[in-house]
């Protein structure tokens, strides 16, 4: 791709016609600039030097881009290879650039997964994030909702495993998903490998949308089963396919091959919310509501266009995507995503028959979901006026950040810290500290240190700053945020410190002020609705950090880093002694009784414990030692 920046022209206004007239036909990104060098909009092209003329034609404009014209000072294009590079180009510069006048889709969570591993024993389970574990994804779901949902079916209908493998290698007998049903114990040998494989590919075949096939297959092998007298077998066959059934009936569409999005757009105002509806194989994966801010777009076209653009340049598109309105550049899209999709993907408006009803009950749902989004809006820019007025800010604050302590007993301890703007979390900036270096439970030097790291980086990069800094705990917290902010300099953050009443009930919140004040403003307050909203958020931030380390740590078992234990040791060990903690009571005597097992090695495992010093001895050679 080559890049080409045209001088800006000396005159009272912008001479568009004449910039466009110098341009290729070539496809290509172009950008609009203020006097002050501000980026003011970033759009593609097929086509740049037709695309660019088009805005300084004479034809009619929308006052958004009458305002964006008459403030444009300079142009910039850069030349790609193709459309879908365009594409992709445009998408990577509104993320990062966030012009004034694109319509911008916020929407910083990554979209889950379900996940069929592969390897001996297959689990399944719900995945975020790079698909980079080996095995097969189906999705992406709309939201976690769906996958809860299908995962409850699976584990119900086919019994695959969902544990993780340190568990599922060290276990000795069956877990409770076993005793209801939801898993047929491969760890302790229950089910043959053959009959597993089976639910592995059944569960592949239901996840892809095939129940047909899947359907036709049980009725064969519970007629099977009939035959040979085996009428348990049969009963369960039956009441699985009944379940299937019901299952067709409820998220099916008219064909079972169908991979469609459904797209419908609301507009109040300066709000729009756009309703997905997806369809994968067939099967109805549930809804999602975006609120894309429209920076002055008032047509649900332009809105549902940027949102075409700027979604499926991060997700695979489907092979077909329902639109509730026209939009311009639809043969242009269209064409970009069949080529970024490796197959055709077609972009429809006017549908019939079932596809209509679908697109009818996206509309309702946007227009539903639009009218709670304002209604929350009204409620958070009344929360902050209220917070405004009790702290004795000059105006509500834009950027509240929060900082909160998490541990067990000292172990794993983690710092979070929220940040809130004037329309909600802005997860994208959310922040986890894994705190290290201090006596364990030291809740005082774990919030120095997170503190210490948050406002140091940004004094020595000159970043942004909170208007309100919320700290949970009492005043030995806010001291040692206090202490923070004056070693490195800084003011204008308006310190709180969040301390909950005697009972620990919300709405008995003591607010510690500058200067000493205290304030306990009642829980009909809205500013300390805000503050618990807050507070609230940076505490589930910190547990949910604080488990997953510390379930990283004892998910590695120790017997792991003994040399000479491979997994068959292992196992024999686990099992001989009914779990880890068994292991750890027993004697070295005790522990060289285990088959494989000899004094040497019994006297390692006992010192690596038990934290002592591992008595010299040469390793033993074992051929189940891997």
């Amino acid at each position: 791709m080559t890049a080409a920046a045209r001088p800006r022209r000396q005159g009272p206004a912008f001479d568009g016609k004449a910039y466009a007239s110098e341009l290729s036909t070539a496809p290509g990104v172009y950008r609009m600039l203020a006097a002050d060098g501000s980026l003011l909009y970033v759009g593609k092209a097929g086509a740049l030097k037709k695309r660019v003329a088009s805005y300084f034609s004479a034809s009619p404009k929308s006052a958004r881009i009458a305002a964006m014209l008459a403030q444009v000072a300079r142009m910039e294009v850069t030349v790609t290879r193709s459309e879908a590079e365009a594409l992709l180009l445009e998408n990577q510069l509104i993320k990062s650039l966030r012009p004034r006048y694109n319509v911008l889709l916020r929407d910083d969570k990554s979209y889950p997964y379900v996940l069929l591993t592969q390897e001996a024993w297959p689990r399944i389970a719900m995945h975020r994030g790079p698909r980079s574990l080996p095995g097969r994804y189906f999705g992406p779901y709309p939201g976690v909702g769906p996958v809860r949902e299908t995962l409850n079916l699976a584990h119900k209908l086919f019994k695959l495993r969902s544990c993780e493998d340190s568990v599922f290698r060290n276990r000795s007998r069956p877990c409770l998903q076993y005793q209801i049903g939801r898993c047929s114990a491969p760890c302790v040998g229950l089910v043959q490998a053959r009959d597993y494989a089976d639910a592995v590919r059944r569960v592949g075949l239901f996840l892809e949308g095939h129940g047909d096939a899947l359907t036709e297959e049980l009725d064969a092998a519970m007629a099977a089963a009939s035959g040979r007298l085996d009428f348990e077998e049969a009963a369960r066959l039956r009441d699985l396919v009944a379940a299937l059934r019901s299952l067709q009936a409820r998220h099916g569409v008219d064909n079972a091959s169908t991979d469609m999005d459904v797209l419908a757009c609301a507009i109040q105002g300066p709000h729009a919310c756009v309703v997905l509806l997806s369809f994968r194989s067939g099967r109805n994966l549930g809804t999602r509501s975006f609120f894309p801010k429209t920076n002055g777009a008032e047509a649900p076209e332009e809105v549902l266009s940027a949102f075409v653009s700027q979604y499926y340049a991060e997700q695979p598109a489907p092979r077909e995507i329902v639109l509730e309105h026209a939009i311009d550049d639809l043969e242009l899209l269209q064409g970009v995503l069949s080529e970024t999709a490796g197959r055709r993907v077609e972009i429809k408006t006017r549908v019939r028959g079932n596809r209509a009803g679908y697109l009818d009950l996206a509309r309702r749902n946007a227009q539903l979901a639009l009218a709670t989004e304002i209604d929350s809006q009204a409620a958070q820019g009344a929360r902050a006026e209220s917070l405004a007025a009790m702290l004795g800010l000059p105006e509500p604050a834009q950027r509240i950040e929060c900082f909160d302590i998490s541990h067990t007993m000292g172990e794993a301890t983690v710092a979070s810290c929220v940040v809130f703007d004037a329309e909600g979390p802005v997860r994208a900036q959310y922040r986890r500290y894994n705190i290290a270096g201090i006596e364990p439970g030291d809740d005082y030097a774990a919030m120095r240190q997170a503190l210490d790291r948050r406002f140091r980086r940004a004094v020595e990069s000159d970043g942004v700053l909170p208007d309100v800094l919320l700290i949970d705990g009492g005043a030995g917290q806010v001291a040692q945020a206090r202490a923070v902010l004056d070693d490195l300099g800084l003011s204008g953050v308006y310190l709180v410190g969040v301390s909950k009443g005697e009972a620990r009930k919300p709405g008995q919140e003591t607010l510690l002020l500058p200067g000493g004040r205290e304030l306990r403003p009642g829980a009909a307050s809205p500013g300390l609705q805000l503050i618990q909203q807050v507070r609230d958020e940076a505490h589930r931030f910190a547990i949910t950090g604080h488990r997953g380390r510390r379930q990283k740590a004892r998910n590695t078992s120790r017997l792991e880093d003994i040399p000479g234990i491979g997994p068959r040791r292992r196992a024999s060990l686990l099992k001989h002694f009914g779990g880890l903690a068994g292991l750890k009571a027993a004697a070295a005597q005790q522990i060289a009784h285990v088959e494989g097992i000899n004094e040497a090695l019994a006297e390692r495992i006992y010192a690596t414990l038990h934290g002592l010093a591992a008595p010299g001895g040469a390793r033993p050679a074992a051929k189940d030692d891997l």
